[in-house]
């Protein structure tokens, strides 16, 4: 267990909630997951920003298992939701939320060491709409946000599984896509981006196939902020795709 207070163990922090999903005759499913399990272990910064923030914003896993658990009671308000996944170290998290105060941005980011090193990065620009949990985000989705109620979908770099045996891994598939295309508003937009062309491809054919979206391949958008993870991929020469859903 760790000695900082309030900063979940690694054995004991499950990264998705709910009970397990079993066969006909009683037998576990083994679940895909759409992210890798990461280390745990956090730098002196990230435990500073974690001992500095972490009871202001962030959710505790166990928090949604109880049946009272109401998403928008941890933000203080009611505001327009928007939902990153997979918020990394939180440079695009921070950017975002401080341009748009009227938001209340839920980031979903399975790797905690990430969330620390966000919590840093939103108390620098002041972002104090924002709010992690290391939940898987289908098991979010299903559970905590209720069709219609977003105002807006970020998924920005997510893991593109390049092994074709790893391709069911892959975040951006027809059941994630009509689970989203539900959850969001009518006029919501669903942004998303990625420096691997083959799953750009996938992620617009799987989005193209979705009747409630509609959209394509954008022009970068503008307020994302370019991140060192983007930089790296510019640098090996990978071409940086946009993309830009709406539901109709």
């Amino acid at each position: 267990m760790s000695d900082t207070p309030g900063r979940p163990s690694p054995r004991a922090r499950p990264a998705r909630r709910g009970a397990a999903r079993l066969t006909e005759d009683g037998r576990p499913v083994r679940e895909v997951l759409s992210y890798a399990r990461r280390g745990s272990r956090f730098t002196p910064s990230q435990e500073a920003a974690w001992v500095a923030h972490h009871e202001d914003w962030v959710i505790p896993v166990d928090d949604v298992d109880d049946p009272g658990f109401v998403l928008a009671d941890r933000f203080g308000r009611a505001a327009p939701l928007v939902v990153e996944v997979g918020s990394g170290v939180g440079e695009a998290t921070a950017a975002l939320a401080a341009a748009h105060p009227e938001l209340d941005v839920l980031a979903l980011e399975v790797w905690v060491p990430g969330i620390a090193a966000s919590l840093a990065e939103v108390a620098r620009v002041g972002a104090t709409n924002v709010r992690f949990c290391a939940l898987d985000a289908v098991w979010a989705f299903e559970n905590l946000v209720g069709s219609g109620a977003l105002a807006g979908l970020w998924t920005f770099f997510p893991d593109p599984w390049p092994k074709t045996r790893h391709h069911k891994r892959r975040l951006v598939d027809p059941a994630f896509a009509a689970l989203a295309a539900d959850r969001l508003a009518p006029g919501a937009t669903w942004r998303l981006a990625t420096d691997w062309a083959a799953y750009a491809d996938v992620m617009a054919a799987v989005l193209d196939a979705e009747p409630r979206l509609s959209g394509g391949v954008v022009e970068r958008w503008e307020e994302r902020p370019m991140t060192k993870f983007e930089r790296k991929g510019i640098a090996v020469g990978r071409a940086i795709t946009d993309l830009a859903y709406q539901r109709v």
